[in-house]
């Protein structure tokens, strides 16, 4: 018996709500006295062998197949891997991030296995052979929902904010067992079939930076982005947007932060001329320090923030800028 885990890659790593999953996914293992095995699309001479035992995963499944390319994105063909691994495996549970690549994988498996899938689970338990106990986000985290689940396999996403990432107890001898995995595709399993181009994973990503500068309305339009992304690069950070900058075309919604967007864990988000309205606090309220620019002292965003500064950001920025460059000048 085995819990699978899709687990995506960031880099050279992997992503950091993956990590997070394969917590949640090991925990679940272990409480069942279940093995542990970890899939994931790439090439094999790269898989992250000891992060992935360090995490529990005593096997590594790569999906691989000469009509998928080296690298990219095949929601379908993916989830057509994960239906034929789980059942050579018997697999009980098939878990992923809450992502949108995750939950995309996720529902196309429901849909081939017929099994529900419990979507931004914070908590799993099994009560009985086919039967889950879970806690799921509601409303964007706003509420936890107490549901139980009837499945063979339990298919589950984890909510990305949910659970904290955290290696085993016991520290793994060897690196996880990279096992190749060349599922049958159909036509129908490539009509999505996604390259990444350079430009977007070049960079730092949104959903992993450390650090997360981030721009709104207050903004003024596109050119106002321009002393962000000179902030941005002094502090190795990324640039999110609220959602009515998308709106308005002045960003790509690939930078967007909130409930319809990406939901952030940064250390640090330097919230620029946002208001904060409950979908945009929903992707960025698991900041661990949250800085607000605004002219506004009673924009909701003041609120949930760590420290605030009540001014014009086109003022405040250029100074914290030229701050920064001053500190790292030679003397």
């Amino acid at each position: 018996m085995t819990v699978l885990c899709l687990v995506e890659r960031d880099g050279d790593g992997l992503a950091d709500a993956s990590l997070r999953a394969l917590t949640l996914a090991r925990e679940l293992a272990e409480s069942c006295g279940e093995d542990l095995a970890a899939v994931l699309s790439g090439p094999q001479d790269s898989v992250p062998g000891q992060v992935l035992a360090d995490y529990g995963a005593a096997d590594a499944y790569v999906i691989e197949s000469e009509r998928l390319p080296a690298s990219g994105y095949a929601p379908a063909a993916w989830a057509r891997a994960l239906a034929e691994l789980a059942s050579v495996v018997s697999a009980t549970a098939v878990a992923a991030a809450g992502t949108d690549r995750g939950s995309e994988v996720m529902a196309h498996l429901g849909a081939i296995t017929g099994q529900p899938m419990a979507a931004n689970c914070a908590a799993v338990r099994r009560i009985s052979p086919a039967t889950f106990q879970l806690v799921r986000h509601r409303w964007a985290g706003s509420l936890l929902e107490d549901a139980v689940l009837e499945a063979s396999p339990a298919l589950l996403t984890v909510a990305v904010d949910a659970v904290a990432a955290a290696p085993a107890a016991v520290p793994a001898a060897a690196a996880a067992r990279v096992v190749t995995l060349r599922p049958e595709l159909s036509e129908a399993d490539l009509h999505v079939c996604a390259t990444e181009s350079a430009e977007r994973s070049a960079g730092v990503s949104l959903a992993t930076a450390r650090v997360v500068v981030g721009g709104g309305r207050g903004v003024g339009g596109p050119d106002g982005f321009g002393a962000l992304e000179e902030l941005a690069g002094l502090l190795g950070a990324a640039v999110g947007v609220s959602r009515v900058v998308t709106s308005q075309g002045w960003r790509p919604h690939k930078q967007q932060v909130g409930q319809t967007g990406t939901r952030i864990s940064p250390e640090l988000y330097l919230a620029c001329g946002i208001s904060g309205a409950i979908q945009h606090m929903a992707g960025c309220l698991s900041a661990k320090h949250i800085v607000a620019v605004n002219t506004d002292p009673d924009a909701p965003i003041i609120s949930h923030a760590d420290y605030a500064v009540i001014g014009d950001l086109n003022q405040v920025i250029p100074a914290l800028v030229a701050a920064l460059r001053s500190r790292s000048a030679p003397p």
